[in-house]
């Protein structure tokens, strides 16, 4: 597929949809409320849209009493609702049948989300890193997706890009919440890995952050493929999530009895360094030849959702 800017301006969010969503995203996602800002107001506004269904619904399995499936099943219940078109009476619902309509989000990658949060539900154990990387790109790849749709783009490099940011994010959660989730009961580090690591966490926390700055090596080469009025959200993002592991590191790796978190000081300092990212020339479309850690997974990833 080539490359496809839309530019056409649809029908923008009703104003009280749009405000719960920008309430809800400023309270639960400060980092992404940041970048968020930067965006484009039709960007943004659809891109609080997409983060409260998605954030919500990750917090509805994560924090809610009694079985974590019941949950799922209630989530994609709603999703089925928003996608028949009936009109939801939650705000965040509406704002997202919205962008979905106006975007042509679909259906596939919403449910690809849900699917990563089933495996939470059913407390799924990973054994190898092709588990974790399917997880990662379930809970996390599938935003960035919908987030590229909202841009106004479609090539296919974007598209694998935008997966490697999704993944590079969330390696940097596991790491940063390796002893608050086993509190809850759940271990995302693979089982070989904590093998070939005997069972030292923090070695196994500092290879989840090498494999993080991976994906988001690759990411960078996808910010140039952008619209550029997104482009200093995109690269700050990426910025402030990276450091969020650099604070891991500077703890020693220990995240066991420590949570790593950047300052609002920081992440300012952050922004202002993607300003360059966001001002350099925008690059041809890159050859298809991998250039990621893992393109091939990511492509069979992206291509199940229907992209």
């Amino acid at each position: 597929m080539h490359a496809d800017f839309l530019h056409r301006d649809p029908p923008r969010l009703d104003a009280a949809d749009r405000a719960a969503c920008r309430s809800w995203i400023a309270h639960h996602s400060k980092s992404f409320y940041l970048s968020s800002l930067l965006l484009p107001a039709r960007v943004r506004e659809a891109s609080w849209a997409l983060y409260a269904f998605c954030r919500r619904a990750d917090d509805a399995v994560d924090e809610g009493d009694g079985d974590g499936m019941r949950r799922v099943d209630a989530l994609r219940a709603r999703l089925d609702a928003v996608y028949r078109g009936s009109a939801p009476e939650s705000a965040i619902d509406r704002a997202y049948l919205t962008v979905a309509t106006n975007y042509g989000i679909p259906r596939a990658l919403p449910e690809a989300l849900l699917e990563g949060m089933e495996m939470d539900a059913r407390g799924h154990v990973y054994a190898t890193w092709d588990d974790l990387l399917r997880y990662c790109f379930r809970v996390a790849s599938t935003v960035g997706l919908m987030m590229t749709r909202v841009m106004g783009y479609r090539g296919d490099v974007a598209l694998l890009r935008a997966a490697d940011l999704g993944v590079a994010m969330q390696l940097t959660n596991i790491a940063r919440d390796v002893g608050e989730d086993e509190r809850r009961g759940r271990v995302y580090l693979p089982a070989e890995l904590l093998e070939r690591c005997h069972g030292d966490r923090r070695e196994a926390v500092a290879e989840l952050l090498r494999r993080a700055d991976a994906h988001y090596r690759a990411a960078d080469l996808g910010v140039p493929l952008l619209p550029r009025a997104c482009r200093l959200a995109i690269a700050s993002s990426r910025r402030i999530y990276a450091a969020i592991g650099d604070a891991v590191r500077e703890n020693g790796y220990d995240s066991i009895t420590q949570r790593a978190y950047v300052p609002l000081g920081g992440k300012l300092l952050l922004v202002a360094r993607s300003i360059g990212a966001a001002l350099g020339p925008s690059l041809p479309i890159p050859s298809l030849a991998s250039v990621g850690p893992e393109d091939d997974a990511l492509r069979r990833e992206i291509a199940a959702c229907g992209l």
